[in-house]
């Protein structure tokens, strides 16, 4: 069994001065514990007056062409402490384009936008808490956090769990990628277990003959073996 300071190991830091940013945007005094049942007993959670459509999972077809890159399936069960599924759960996703640019104008840096990809999705959980998502696998792109930063490959994730306490934001990578090791965000994480638990399986059973590549990624929402959040 994991004890709790091994489970606190394998969260992020708020303040990890490698991440520059966590420089300027951590805590300074300690955090202000709410009490559980602000959580755990409140009704929802909410997802707005816009229902969640079956074509909202795929990101290849939510423009009039197909978007260039190598299509992917990412797929998998959002699951609770215990390991039972969260049914009917909002996950989000939005990632960066194949050439590694997001559709923002904070987003300068010179790689091609794609016409034909927007880079945002979500879907519900179903009875057993599976989820699955159609997109482009993502590029790695450069960020001014020091000299020649590279950002790898990856996919941010919104969860919102049972209950609003157990709203998960994160990332998914993707495996045997090199950019791993020298990124600060992920190895702000002490114990390498928890990086573990943030890259994804590359899955045959869910690849697609002369289609898709499927990568399988479950999240936990909260307890022992939670998924780490994303700085």
């Amino acid at each position: 069994m994991t004890s709790q300071g091994e489970t606190e190991e394998f969260e992020p830091p708020y303040l990890y001065p490698d991440y520059k940013s966590t420089v300027l945007r951590a805590p300074s005094r300690p955090l202000v514990r709410l009490p559980e049942e602000w959580f755990h007993n409140a009704r929802g959670p909410a997802f707005g007056r816009i229902p969640v459509r079956s074509e909202d999972a795929d990101l290849t077809q939510q423009h009039q062409g197909e978007p260039l890159g190598e299509r992917i399936t990412v797929s998998g069960r959002v699951l609770d402490s215990d390991g039972a599924p969260v049914r009917n759960t909002l996950v989000e996703v939005w990632q960066a384009n194949a050439a590694g640019r997001y559709v923002d104008p904070v987003d300068d840096h010179p790689a091609p936008l794609d016409p034909n990809f927007t880079g945002a999705g979500r879907c519900l959980t179903n009875s057993e808490g599976r989820y699955r998502f159609v997109t482009v696998k993502p590029g790695a792109y450069p960020w001014r956090n020091h000299l020649n930063a590279w950002r790898p490959a990856h996919i941010h994730f919104s969860v919102f769990g049972p209950d609003l306490g157990s709203r998960l934001v994160t990332q998914m990578y993707f495996p045997g990628d090199p950019l791993i090791t020298s990124d600060p965000i992920l190895q702000s994480i002490a114990d390498s277990r928890g990086i573990d638990l943030l890259v994804a399986a590359f899955d045959w059973e869910s690849t697609t003959p002369n289609w898709a590549l499927g990568y399988r990624w479950d999240i936990v929402v909260r307890g022992r073996n939670a998924t780490p959040r994303g700085l």
